[in-house]
């Protein structure tokens, strides 16, 4: 079995939407991704938590086989968000940020995972995401996440990071912002150019492209009569993207294109429930069923 070594935050959320809200609940962008990938392979995580952070979700974790040697729990709190949705949930608006012990934290990699085949570096800062790959031994296939803030205010640094990865998953703004073009095929052209072989645009309820160099292909996002909190939507994806490329050990064009359907049905559970919660009622069954279904309005 090919395991994904993914590093990034550990979190506790307060969200609120108009569809409810959920306080301290389990959230970061690693955990999500875990939860994801770990449906289809084995996951080791690295991240910082607090000695406030709850033991049931340490439990939750081991209970999905997700390797935990490298989470450390450090003298301090937990990393906390809180945010609020409107009737518009692909918009965010970030009440509270409280950083805690993820403010100094220095991935270190166990000795165990230095051999991970597939590697993610979820949205942290890009000077971390390098000490990570300074310490793997040549991973087949390595993938990252970043946002508007290093962008924009760590950009060199960021640069040098993506010149050693296959992967960048971020949003359409995000696709502009790095590429200074509107247009996203000439983004994705000016994206190659700074090292990744492949880009996939993350789009919300709209979907998911997947550009690489010789082709594009776009799935539509899967139709829902109920969505409540999109909170680690984007993770959710990342993880049933890398979880599938994990399980079928391959990176071809075909697999890529498999496995944008597979993150977009997996974030499509994640946003039914608030936290990790419909991701944790996640069956083989309900899975396969919603792959055909998505399949099937795509055929339509």
């Amino acid at each position: 079995m090919n395991s994904i070594l993914v590093v990034g935050s550990v979190a506790l959320d307060t969200v609120d939407t108009p569809f409810g809200k959920a306080r301290e609940a389990l959230g970061g962008s690693a955990t999500y991704f875990s939860l994801a990938a770990s449906f289809f392979t084995q996951v080791n995580l690295v991240a910082a938590v607090g000695t406030d952070f709850p033991a049931r979700y340490i439990r939750l974790f081991a209970s999905r086989g997700i390797g935990l040697t490298g989470m450390k729990i450090t003298e301090g709190r937990t990393f906390r968000w809180t945010g609020r949705y409107g009737f518009d949930l692909n918009q965010a608006e970030t009440l509270k940020t409280e950083l805690n012990v993820f403010r100094t934290f220095k991935p270190s990699i166990p000795r165990s995972y230095l051999s991970s085949p597939f590697v993610f570096l979820a949205n942290i800062d890009p000077d971390l995401q390098r000490e990570v790959l300074g310490q793997v031994r040549k991973p087949r296939f390595v993938a990252c996440d970043t946002m508007e803030y290093w962008i924009t205010r760590k950009r060199k640094s960021l640069l040098k990071t993506l010149r050693q990865v296959d992967a960048l998953l971020i949003n359409e703004a995000e696709v502009r912002e790095l590429s200074g073009e509107v247009n996203l095929i000439r983004a994705s052209r000016k994206i190659f150019t700074m090292g990744p072989r492949c880009l996939i645009v993350k789009r919300g309820e709209y979907g998911a492209v997947l550009f690489s160099k010789d082709s594009i292909f776009f799935v539509p996002g899967f139709p829902l009569e109920e969505v409540f909190d999109p909170t680690g939507a984007g993770d959710t994806f990342a993880g049933g993207f890398m979880g599938w490329l994990a399980k079928d050990d391959s990176t071809d064009n075909y697999t890529m294109r498999r496995a944008v359907i597979a993150g977009s049905v997996m974030a499509s559970f994640a946003v039914q429930g608030f936290s990790v919660k419909h991701l944790l009622s996640l069956t083989k069954k309900s899975f396969s069923k919603r792959i055909k279904e998505f399949t099937s309005l795509m055929m339509q």
